[in-house]
């Protein structure tokens, strides 16, 4: 999952309108700075390692956030929206989801076992499809992102052709 991820984000970026600012394998500023435990440059960032990338995405978008323990069905998508949308977001996203796969848990941002066996029932029950459903309403998130700030706009493309490769015949 680290490799795909490090395939998307690609290398060193400082755009304008994204709102991380400097990234580097997807690794922001703050994210770096969070994960050394004190302050960092944009110099920092540009030098930041594969290795380093691959610890930070594992320990705070992997492990912490519990996505190591979904279904594997899901692990892979949840790890690139908690990337992308942050973990709270992603799980939010999800829990959102099985609410209305009729697998209530509640929506906390949160993966405790409520969420876990939720996840379970729902992938056992969907399948695929509950991997579609969730690419679904990431869609829909980013196109609520985009109508909130026009700026991002620059990005949707980009953001949805990430969202579609989890799409599944």
């Amino acid at each position: 999952m680290i490799d795909d991820i490090l395939r998307r984000e690609g290398g060193f970026v400082n755009h304008a309108n994204d709102r991380g600012g400097a990234t580097n394998f997807g690794i922001t500023l703050r994210t770096l700075a969070a994960a050394r435990g004190h302050a960092v440059t944009v110099d920092d960032v540009r030098n930041l390692t594969r290795d380093e990338a691959r610890r930070i995405y594992r320990a705070n978008y992997c492990v912490r956030p519990k996505i190591d323990r979904l279904p594997a069905l899901l692990q892979p998508i949840l790890f690139d929206m908690s990337i992308n949308h942050g973990p709270g977001t992603a799980t939010r996203l999800l829990q959102q989801v099985l609410n209305d796969a009729g697998q209530p848990c509640d929506v906390d941002g949160g993966i405790g076992n409520e969420t876990l066996a939720a996840a379970q029932r729902a992938a056992d029950a969907l399948g695929n499809a509950l991997v579609n459903r969730l690419v679904d309403r990431r869609v829909a998130f980013f196109e609520t992102i985009v109508a909130g700030d026009a700026s991002q706009g620059v990005f949707l493309r980009g953001w949805l052709n990430r969202a579609n490769e989890f799409r599944t015949a």
